[in-house]
């Protein structure tokens, strides 16, 4: 019984080392994507395969994050009971793990998808684990950096369904990437202690105030507004898509500005929580409201 309840904990562990939530949010927008450029059931197995191998790849980069983040997790009250700060995994398996997923995730795509969403899958890899994760210990600019790698999967659902890019896919992967960043900021804000203990270099670590990270959360929740209207502007979404998109976004610019003009607590979670619900109504809404 204990060698099977030692196991059972070790499965839990490694799963939680993937953070299942951020990978069922990447697999959502991959389905967006794909939908948006190809609105038919004909392609449900291929579709299969995107969000699979995704899936991989997603896993796969998260749990390479936590191996080169387990000294600072270890700092950090959010995070120090994660697997590896914990002491409950080894390091050498959870890296042995990731990268088993995250490259045979990338094989899968380019044998099973096409080569353009494998390249996009390695992409979000690398841009990831060796760009957003190294760049946080030294610059604020890691924020807009790991926007990249989660803006990507929308992109890769496009191309599996299409074969390739195309303007509209791009189109998709502004709105993700501006939507992160008031999100992330909020997120920093509320946990800026925590990263200052950690000494990570974001903007709301030296912002005990909050008045610099909400303006900036203002001013790219601004920027997301009429970006988030070009899906309807291009042609691939409906007016009800429109109105949506319009309604949720300017919301958002609401619960920024209201936290830069009066940054407490509640104002910051106020918009953490807003971004939450956000992307995921916006992608149903697009998806319902798809164009022929």
């Amino acid at each position: 019984m204990v060698g099977v309840s030692a196991s059972d904990s070790t499965v839990a562990d490694l799963i939680e080392l993937t953070k299942p939530r951020i990978v069922l949010m990447v697999m959502l927008s991959v389905a967006a994507g794909f939908w948006m450029a190809s609105p038919s059931t004909l392609y449900g197995l291929l579709l299969f395969h995107a969000l699979l191998g995704t899936a991989l790849v997603a896993a796969g980069t998260n749990a390479l994050n936590q191996v080169a983040e387990r000294d600072l997790d270890a700092l950090m009250r959010r995070t120090r009971y994660r697997p590896l700060p914990a002491g409950r995994l080894d390091v050498a398996t959870a890296a042995i793990v990731a990268w088993l997923c995250g490259i045979g995730g990338v094989v899968y795509l380019a044998v099973t998808v096409n080569p353009v969403v494998a390249t996009l899958a390695a992409a979000t890899l690398v841009s990831y684990v060796f760009g957003y994760t190294p760049l946080k210990r030294r610059s604020n600019v890691a924020t807009l950096v790991g926007a990249i790698p989660g803006a990507l999967p929308i992109v890769g659902g496009w191309a599996a369904a299409s074969g390739g890019l195309a303007f509209q896919a791009w189109a998709l992967f502004g709105i993700l990437f501006l939507w992160q960043l008031p999100h992330f900021l909020a997120l920093g804000w509320l946990y800026r202690e925590d990263y200052a203990r950690a000494d990570l270099k974001t903007l709301s670590t030296n912002d005990s105030d909050g008045r610099m990270t909400f303006r900036y959360a203002s001013l790219y929740a601004a920027a997301l507004l009429p970006v988030s209207l070009v899906p309807t502007l291009i042609g691939i979404t409906g007016g009800v898509y429109f109105l949506g998109a319009a309604l949720l976004s300017s919301s958002l610019l609401y619960v920024s500005g209201r936290a830069a003009r009066n940054t407490t607590k509640s104002n910051a979670r106020r918009l953490f929580t807003s971004s939450l619900a956000y992307l995921p109504l916006l992608l149903v809404l697009m998806v319902l409201n798809r164009v022929a």
